[in-house]
């Protein structure tokens, strides 16, 4: 297992299991508190809670948890290529611009594996994966069964295949092929569709997801 390191490589970062409280102290004069009626007024606050946490539709937990402070001032992701076995972990857009050398890492993490011949990733295809990873509300790797996938390649598989086309988005590093583990393959595929930023091709006998940054269609 290789695992690139240089300044745009991270560890994956988790939230911590501490817990935070806040502690505070009352002090009785005896003469301006009266500790029944507070009692009672707590009781009252409590209990209209209560009432409110009831009624349906009143208070609706959002469906996607909105980003930190942290996750919008920077985009982070992690790739694990099944057939190179390689991994990366990788800061790639920070404090308002797509970093160079995160992009050259990640370029070489998602080259064409038969040829090892690399291409340029489209960093809006790298937005559609940090969108899709935060609606999935996960931080596992993307499984990469294919990026970049060079012209030669490209023409073996399509000469094999019909369901691969002549002038396939992967040639031109708008395309990637994936998987997420611990989420299923077609919640994967209705978290892209959702998104409405690219195609969308669904492969379950394959067991992978095809996302580009093509115009907004889908297959499969």
């Amino acid at each position: 297992m290789t695992d690139r390191r240089n300044g745009t490589i991270l560890g994956l970062q988790r939230p911590g299991n501490g817990s935070h409280g806040a502690e505070a102290r009352a002090t009785d004069t005896g003469s301006t508190i009266d500790r029944r009626g507070l009692l009672k007024g707590l009781s009252r606050l409590a209990l209209g809670a209560a009432a409110t946490l009831a009624v349906p539709g009143l208070i609706a937990a959002p469906a996607i948890a909105a980003p930190s402070s942290a996750a919008a001032k920077r985009r982070s992701l992690e790739f694990r290529h099944l057939h190179t076995n390689e991994r990366l972990r990788v800061t790639y857009w920070s404090e308002g611009r797509y970093l160079p050398d995160a992009l050259v890492d990640v370029n070489h993490v998602l080259r064409d594996w038969r040829t090892g011949e690399v291409g340029d990733t489209d960093p809006g295809l790298l937005d559609i994966l940090f969108r899709m990873q935060q609606r999935l509300r996960t931080t596992e790797p993307f499984q990469v069964i294919c990026g970049y996938r060079c012209p030669q390649t490209n023409a073996m598989l399509a000469s094999r295949s019909d369901g691969v086309a002549t002038k396939s988005l992967h040639m031109l590093g708008k395309a990637i092929d994936i998987d997420v583990p611990g989420r299923q393959l077609k919640q994967i595929r209705q978290v892209a569709l959702d998104l409405q930023m690219g195609g969308v091709g669904y492969y379950p006998k394959s067991g992978f997801v095809h996302v580009d940054t093509g115009r907004v269609r889908h297959w499969g």
